[in-house]
């Protein structure tokens, strides 16, 4: 039983800095609030900066996207309890934002600069939009078994875990990924892009791509016929009129 609880605790650890994560992160792009953000003075040379912004961004997408292999994890797992795989994801999903957080160099030099109060008004909604976008799709496909609660919650409770079946609520029904399309406005809808913002969007941008096709690979793997179906039907990122047709018809 105190294995039990134990897990549960770690779990609940790790959630809990894991939405801590996620606000700064809301306030580190979007430059406010938080004591140090993407943007400001540089304090080493650009080349240096590059370097070294290059390196916390890789950290973080290998980390992400190997432990989300089934291969991996099946590794894993013999090291540590099944119920505390994800959690253990999450959590160290989690460190390597904060190393990005805490390392990122400022690079100076502006992109562009909107400065009409109606267009930076809309910038600033879509950047909102794209983070609560992310927050709301997760909650549509089970938040808590996103991150690990739910397993935990089982075990403790003594009952076995089972993987929750392939749905398409909401925004599904458009898009294939409307997490990484959240993503993409909370990255891109900014009124002050400087090169420091620019890279970082275009490093995030390009792992999204590649992100999808990995797990769109292990989500065939799961779910056979039936996600190949809705992968036939319906666009990857950018809702369009031709996904829609396709699934009046089918539907």
């Amino acid at each position: 039983m105190f294995k039990r609880i134990g897990i549960f605790l770690f779990s609940t650890v790790s959630y809990t800095l894991f939405f801590g994560t996620f606000l700064y992160a809301i306030g580190f792009v979007g430059n406010f609030i938080v004591p140090k953000t993407i943007d400001g003075e540089p304090n080493v040379p650009l080349v240096s900066a590059l370097l070294i912004n290059t390196a916390l961004l890789t950290v973080f997408a290998l980390q992400h996207s190997v432990m989300a292999r089934r291969g991996f994890k099946s590794w894993l797992t013999r090291f540590i309890p099944q119920p505390a795989e994800r959690s253990t994801y999450v959590l160290l999903a989690s460190l390597a934002l904060i190393l990005m957080f805490s390392q990122w160099q400022p690079m100076g030099g502006t992109i562009w600069n909107v400065e009409d109060p109606i267009v930076r008004g809309v910038l600033f909604t879509l950047f909102g939009f794209g983070w609560l976008l992310v927050l709301v799709t997760t909650f549509l496909i089970n938040h808590f078994d996103l991150f690990g609660l739910r397993q935990a919650w089982l075990y403790m409770r003594g009952k076995d875990y089972r993987p929750l079946r392939f749905r398409t609520p909401g925004p599904y029904r458009l898009v294939r990924h409307p997490l990484y399309l959240g993503f993409l406005f909370a990255f891109w809808a900014t009124p002050t892009m400087t090169v420091a913002h620019l890279v970082f969007a275009i490093a995030t941008t390009g792992y999204i791509l590649v992100a999808i096709q990995l797990e769109e690979r292990d989500l065939v793997d799961e779910h056979g016929a039936t996600y190949e179906r809705y992968r036939a039907r319906v666009p990857m990122i950018l809702p369009s009129m031709k996904g829609k047709k396709l699934q009046e018809v089918t539907n």
